[in-house]
């Protein structure tokens, strides 16, 4: 689905869990992390005041995502980044990656989730609607 670089170190630790879930079948997996994602809940008056702007960026690519996550923060606030960041301290929601040292600029499952985030909502979609489609779209890069 989408193309991620890994090190050499990191594939051969996930290798033995690829195995497993390969030898267990793939889809009670993702059954499981559809179900345990939480979703945060958006800031009231969030902003996209800490959104990095395009002369900030190091990867001009990305321009077109971040003037999409700037358009709706409100939204982009209320949902789940799957590529592994929303654990780390300071990340609140798929926002986060865009803000502060803008990680989502090199990071395709940030810029899938925002892109697919900004049309739905221009198709007039409910949060909890984007949401369900975010889920099935992007549990299995966990």
């Amino acid at each position: 689905m989408f193309e991620r670089e890994y090190s050499r170190r990191q594939l051969l630790a996930l290798l033995p869990v690829a195995l497993l879930a390969r030898m267990a079948n793939a889809a009670p997996v993702r059954l499981l992390a559809l179900g345990s994602v939480v979703h945060p809940a958006p800031r009231p008056g969030i902003t996209a005041a800490r959104v990095l702007t395009a002369n900030r960026l190091t990867n001009r690519l990305a321009e077109p995502v971040y003037a999409m996550v700037r358009e709706i923060p409100q939204v982009i606030d209320g949902i789940h980044c799957y590529c592994g960041c929303a654990g780390q301290t300071g990340f609140h929601s798929l926002l986060s990656c865009f803000e502060g040292d803008g990680m989502a600029q090199h990071c395709q499952i940030c810029q899938g989730e925002a892109r697919l985030v900004h049309r739905l909502n221009s198709e007039g979609w409910s949060l909890s609607g984007i949401r369900t489609s975010i889920d099935a779209s992007f549990a299995d890069a966990v």
